[in-house]
């Protein structure tokens, strides 16, 4: 699904990205740990252009959206990305959240067919009705349909992540980002984020996760990678990244963090 090949990002004089080469099949679960400053998140950043790499391609469902001549917001549409700090609107209650993507997408995809014309309002009504259908449902998945109508403030923090969670789900992503999705969190609601990930990593969604928590690498991750000083030291399967890490960064990172 999602190819990377010599993947760099400079910012100014500061090479964070030196070569990143990885692929990403459908269904994979690929969770990337490594201390703090080897690239981690200018590396999920980069998967969907929020940082134009500096150089290197990204091959998304057949399509290099590193160049600069694609739309990359067609291509977005298709990958969720899930924030540390939620990034909801707090101007907008948390069904309106969820809604502002598709509603936005449907209507303007409408604009270019050219079929909003004279009924635009009756259109565009049908179009929020249905997007706030499919909000309520994912709501009532994460048992927060009773919030629909609430701001964010009003939330605690494991409850907004959730609802981020299920805004990136609203658009039938092929993939989702995470970036750090819990570190934000007290404690105590780590679990009810991580369980709603376990959830769809077992429905099959494609993730990539940048982590801290190696207990949800461990259990649900298909692969684990390791990067420092802005490469990938190590790949593999969990099991054998745990027990038998290969590189020696590797072995000293995670005796501090285990």
């Amino acid at each position: 699904m999602i190819d990377v090949i010599n993947l760099k990002k400079s910012f100014g004089d500061a090479e964070v990205l030196k070569g990143i080469d990885v692929k990403i099949n459908k269904g994979d679960i690929v969770v990337v740990i490594g201390p703090s400053g080897s690239g981690k998140s200018t590396f999920l950043r980069c998967l969907n252009c929020m940082e134009d790499p500096t150089g290197g391609s990204i091959i998304f469902n057949g399509v290099d959206i590193a160049d600069m001549s694609v739309d990359i917001n067609i291509h977005r549409r298709h990958m969720g990305m899930v924030f540390q700090h939620f990034n909801l609107f707090n101007n907008k209650t948390v069904a309106e959240n969820i809604m502002l993507a598709p509603v936005h997408v449907r209507t303007e995809e409408l604009k270019k067919s050219k079929k909003i014309g004279l009924f635009a309002g009756k259109v565009k009504d049908e179009i929020k009705a249905q997007a706030r259908e499919e909000a309520m449902a994912l709501l009532k998945r994460i048992g927060l349909e009773d919030k629909a109508d609430v701001y964010p403030s009003t939330l605690s923090g494991g409850q907004k992540q959730r609802v981020a969670i299920v805004r990136a789900l609203a658009m039938n992503p092929d993939v989702i980002l995470f970036d750090e999705p819990t570190s934000a969190l007290d404690p105590e609601m780590v679990g009810e984020v991580l369980d709603l990930m376990k959830q769809l990593a077992a429905e099959g969604m494609t993730m990539v996760i940048v982590t801290h928590e190696m207990g949800f690498a461990k259990e649900v991750a298909n692969r684990v990678l390791f990067m420092d000083n802005g490469v990938i030291l190590e790949e593999a399967p969990p099991a054998e990244f745990f027990a038998n890490p290969k590189h020696d960064r590797t072995k000293e990172f995670l005796s501090k963090v285990l």
